[in-house]
């Protein structure tokens, strides 16, 4: 039995039923229905009107039922940051798909011109002449494949590193009856969790200078892009006020993590997005003063960063520290005299797009009540 399935055999029960939230086996990852909702009209309402269209990032959520949503929002379609997450998504349907990372093995390709041929307004980023080339010879005049150069924003870790290089290689798109040039891509990743807004300000306002240069170098090759795409849940009210994307990007606003709740999204001002995703956890010890293990490890969160931290059934200033595969412990004065055996103590993740990946399915509620669960459609899609 798959996940998925196995998701659904425990608890496809208790949708509906009113508390049934209590009654999930942990460690389960869990989806905030109306907060949910409320991001993605918040995000679609701060862009609306703007000029801009936006696109938001599905590596995040990785799930149809999310894009969808999104979509019916008023998005253009979904980022997708690999392949395998754009053919899950038009296979539900979804279009408008954009893949962010250049596309380059003789496989990969292969797939990427046959999702071409079936997924209406879909695109995919280059940053190498050989790469463009291999894309050409794949691809058909009968259905051209929309390529976007992508820029280095300094990462160094995909695109062109000069505006020289970024005409050239637009210049190589054209020139191709199988392909369509179609803008530039510059997504500044190292930026949008600079912690103040003021700094962070500053710091994207230089990067878009330097892409600002690099427009305005094509647009003097009569290459003018007819997109300029990017951005990022921490920096999209910044690039708006900027005013060089045509396209933005964000995707981790749909969740908000603790990576973000520790960013000033919005200056001098609450937060414009709520926490929706949390992992569900439940006391399985408590016989060691200031301390009660959850059945919630390694396993059940990305680990990259700082343990998750606090967001229900236990005390706000309780430390959370990983003890093994399966377990954390949640440390506080007495906490053991105040957590019984089998007390849910409600997690929030660090950073929600490796999290998401570790589960088949989100169980989505509406207060204490569970109403559905949806698959992580894209899950595992790492090529």
């Amino acid at each position: 039995m798959d996940e998925l399935n196995f998701d659904r055999r425990l608890h496809a029960h208790l949708i509906g039923r009113q508390g049934s939230r209590a009654d999930l086996n942990t460690p389960v990852l869990v989806l905030d229905l109306d907060a949910l909702e409320r991001n993605i009209v918040a995000m679609a309402e701060t862009v609306r009107g703007r000029g801009v269209r936006l696109k938001p990032h599905a590596k995040t959520h990785k799930c149809v039922e999310i894009a969808r949503r999104q979509v019916a929002a008023g998005a253009a379609g979904q980022c997708c940051a690999k392949l395998g997450e754009a053919e899950a998504l038009a296979d539900g349907g979804v279009s408008g798909l954009h893949i962010t990372s250049p596309v380059v093995s003789a496989p990969a390709i292969a797939r990427l011109i046959a999702l071409n041929g079936t997924s209406d307004d879909l695109s995919v980023v280059a940053d190498s002449p050989d790469n463009v080339a291999d894309l050409a010879r794949a691809a058909s005049p009968e259905r051209p494949l929309q390529v976007v150069v992508d820029v280095d924003p300094g990462l160094h870790r995909t695109g062109v590193t000069s505006p020289e290089a970024a005409v050239a290689l637009a210049r190589q798109i054209a020139e191709s009856a199988a392909l369509r040039y179609a803008g530039v891509q510059f997504y500044c990743g190292a930026h949008q969790h600079i912690a103040g807004y003021a700094e962070r300000r500053a710091a994207m306002a230089e990067r878009t200078a330097y892409l600002a240069s690099v427009v305005e170098a094509l647009r003097a090759a009569g290459l003018e892009p007819p997109l300029v795409t990017g951005s990022g849940t921490g920096a999209h009210r910044i690039d708006l006020e900027l005013g060089v994307m045509t396209e933005l990007q964000p995707g981790s606003y749909v969740f908000m993590d603790d990576q973000y709740g520790d960013c000033e999204l919005a200056e001098g001002a609450a937060a414009p997005f709520e926490r929706s995703l949390f992992v569900d956890t439940r006391v399985v010890s408590a016989n060691t003063s200031g301390l009660v293990t959850v059945d919630g490890g390694l396993k059940a969160f990305a680990t990259e960063g700082k343990p998750p931290r606090i967001a229900a059934g236990a005390p706000q200033d309780a430390r959370v520290v990983f003890m093994g595969d399966e377990h954390c412990a949640v440390i506080a004065p007495d906490i053991e005299a105040r957590l019984r055996i089998g007390d849910l103590v409600r997690l929030s993740p660090p950073h929600c797009d490796p999290t998401v990946n570790l589960y088949a399915a989100y169980h989505v509620v509406r207060g204490d009540t569970l109403v559905d669960i949806w698959p992580v459609s894209a899950r595992g899609r790492g090529r």
